[in-house]
């Protein structure tokens, strides 16, 4: 398998008419409303170049983060790529931004290419586009905020539309560490996500918790649909989240 890179992201709102089919994986960064969303399927890149953080990688993939505004889909997004919290005022993401970060699983590098959506519905539209094109999607939910929730199965009806039949789905219950403006009990999070067949786990963009656990989870199921062999068995990826939020103690950060 040989090593590629990806070339730096750049923004860019030049373009508002750009047809989301027509760009290609060059880890460019859109920013805002004019970005192009990526070419589907897996990437592997022609010839050798960097990820953002200066490493090699082997696959790429494409990850959306989508739910209501507000429910803390940058701040997530921010803490698995660089490991700090957006503390602060709260500023509405607007149309569409990515950032790339690659992860070592099982020897091979894994480059994440992450979409960060607005959950705003005048901005539904432009993220429908997007959502053929990625191969996970993090369904995430303000466990402060019951509006959020209750708007998980409105989020699951519009992806079961415009998504792959057989996208990566995980749902997350976000600022788990709001333990005392909570509305959403964590029992009520397991039960939807039993109802529609997905994993689930609850999230602190603000302490952490299991950040790190809902992207390697999405990246080794991705990476094992890419390579894995005809004998080899399939992963899965709701026992391997349960099982490593078990032995974590469920505060894996």
């Amino acid at each position: 398998m040989s090593r590629k890179k990806t070339v730096k992201g750049k923004g860019s709102s030049k373009s508002p008419t750009s047809s989301p089919n027509n760009s290609k994986d060059t880890g460019k960064s859109g920013r805002g409303i004019g970005a192009a969303a990526p070419s589907n399927g897996v990437v592997y890149p022609s010839r050798p170049s960097l990820s953002n953080s200066g490493e090699f990688y082997d696959i790429a993939f494409k990850v959306m983060l989508v739910g209501d505004s507000g429910v803390g889909k940058t701040c997530l997004l921010v803490r698995f790529k660089d490991g700090a919290f957006l503390a602060g005022s709260f500023i509405s993401t607007v149309g569409i931004d990515f950032r790339n970060k690659v992860l070592n699983i099982d020897a091979v590098k894994v480059k994440l290419q992450i979409w960060d959506t607005a959950g705003q519905e005048r901005f539904r539209s432009v993220t429908h586009a997007y959502y053929r094109d990625a191969h996970a999607l993090l369904l995430l939910y303000d466990v402060t905020n019951k509006a959020s929730f209750d708007n998980i199965k409105a989020w699951l009806t519009e992806i079961h539309e415009y998504a792959q039949q057989d996208v990566v789905l995980m749902l997350l219950g976000n600022k788990a560490d709001a333990t005392h403006e909570r509305v959403v009990k964590r029992e009520e999070g397991e039960k939807l996500a039993k109802e529609f067949g997905v994993p689930f786990m609850e999230t602190s963009a603000k302490s952490g918790l299991n950040v790190e656990l809902a992207f390697t989870a999405v990246a080794r199921e991705l990476k094992h649909r890419s390579l894995k062999e005809p004998d080899e068995p399939k992963f899965q990826l709701e026992d391997y989240v349960n099982k490593e939020m078990k032995s974590a103690g469920c505060c894996r950060t």
